[in-house]
């Protein structure tokens, strides 16, 4: 694939009016009047003066490479302006520098696109040409756990799911940006996903504050995810609002879980966890609500506990993609406040399920404390960002220096 540089010459409207007067003494001497010759001279001083505009693109052709910015190059004089937009009309934003040489886009050329230049110096001589960028081998995507126009809890960081593994974090990083209304500190981290995939998550120094305003950009169109990752095609937004503070803990001792609001307690309610002294252990450490999915099928198979149970179960929000738990367990009754005999889950009863499954949201802090437990889950079984210090999770950022300040 040629990489030549093209350059384009195009003359300008001060030689087409240098022309005209040309023709105009021409005629004149032609009529016996004026000084010809003088006028004659003094446009041809005035072409010699203005050379053509003479701009090199570094991306030409029909078959360009996408995955890096556009720079155009000016020969002579200096730029006034340049637009590069697409086929769709979207236009590559850039600057021009600072000795009006070069012009730069901010973001890469995006795969599959056509692209039109147009340039301007400083003398009104403008310039045009045009290029296509090739399709990507390879496409990669994202999936991130907060849909536009939710409200969810002070726990839930941002996080992203790719399809396909990033090689390029520190450049993938880059292009991904999170705004607050109060300006809430917080740092992106490299971890794996449950699932195996990479992902990044975005969380705040401390847990958000209630009534946040938050938007999260992902110019990723154009951005090459490294080998065997591939290109991403478009970009990704969402906006989403901090809702009520409400956070619960559950003491593995006392067997009793209190929930708090605005850091006032609301309730406390006798609960039956996880089993001590093997798998049906309970995680502990702090968590988040990660999903209200009700009424669902539990089937102990499912999570290497055998035969088990294989059961529907009501009021069911999902703490660990492992299969942890919060819900109803009106067949554990007798223990409720007595004994931790769960299969890893923490369960009540029904009407303390249900009032709980009501007022909680997406995103809640949820913690279990005390003896008994299988220790933390993985960062990635969940959101388990929180068990780590904020020097810790800064640490896991492909990106030097600051932590973000939306």
């Amino acid at each position: 694939m040629s990489r030549t540089r093209r350059v384009f010459r195009v003359r300008s409207r001060h030689a087409a009016v240098a022309g005209a007067a040309l023709l105009a003494a021409a005629l004149t001497a032609c009529g016996g009047g004026g000084d010809g010759g003088a006028a004659g001279a003094s446009a041809k001083s005035e072409m010699k003066q203005k050379p053509d505009m003479a701009v090199s693109v570094n991306l030409t052709g029909d078959q360009v490479k996408a995955g890096e910015p556009v720079t155009v190059t000016l020969a002579e004089g200096r730029l006034a302006s340049v637009k590069v937009t697409d086929a769709k009309g979207g236009e590559l934003a850039g600057q021009i520098a600072a000795d009006g040489k070069t012009w730069k886009s901010e973001r890469n050329a995006s795969a599959g696109a056509e692209y039109k230049v147009e340039a301007q110096n400083t003398d009104s001589q403008s310039a045009t040409t045009t290029f296509k960028t090739t399709a990507a081998d390879k496409v990669n995507k994202v999936s991130i756990n907060i849909s536009k126009g939710s409200t969810v809890g002070v726990g839930l960081p941002v996080s992203i799911v790719f399809d396909n593994p990033v090689k390029n974090k520190a450049e993938v990083e880059k292009q991904l940006k999170v705004t607050t209304s109060d300006n809430t500190e917080g740092s992106w981290g490299w971890i794996k996903d449950y699932s195996g995939k990479d992902r990044v998550d975005w969380r705040p120094k401390e847990y958000w504050k209630s009534g946040t305003d938050v938007k999260v950009d992902m110019h990723l169109n154009g951005v090459d995810s490294g080998p065997g990752g591939g290109m991403f095609v478009k970009d990704y937004n969402t906006e989403f609002k901090i809702g009520k503070d409400r956070r619960m803990k559950v003491d593995l001792d006392t067997k009793k879980m209190s929930v708090t609001e605005d850091g006032q307690n609301v309730g406390t309610i006798p609960v039956s966890a996880g089993t001590p002294g093997g798998q049906k252990a309970s995680w502990s450490g702090k968590m988040v609500l990660m999903l209200k999915e009700g009424t669902i099928r539990m089937n102990s198979e499912t999570v290497g506990l055998g035969d088990a149970y294989d059961k529907d179960v009501d009021s069911s929000i999902r703490l660990t993609w492992s299969g942890m738990y919060v819900h109803a367990a009106p067949w554990n009754n007798a223990n409720f406040g007595r004994a931790n005999t769960s299969s890893g889950c923490v369960g009540m009863s029904d009407a303390n399920a249900k009032e709980f499954f009501a007022q909680s949201q997406v995103g809640d802090p949820f913690e279990v404390v005390g003896d008994g437990s299988k220790g933390n889950a993985d960062i990635g079984n969940g959101y388990g960002e929180w068990n780590l210090s904020w020097e810790q999770w800064q640490a896991k950022s492909a990106q030097t220096g600051a932590p973000q300040t939306g």
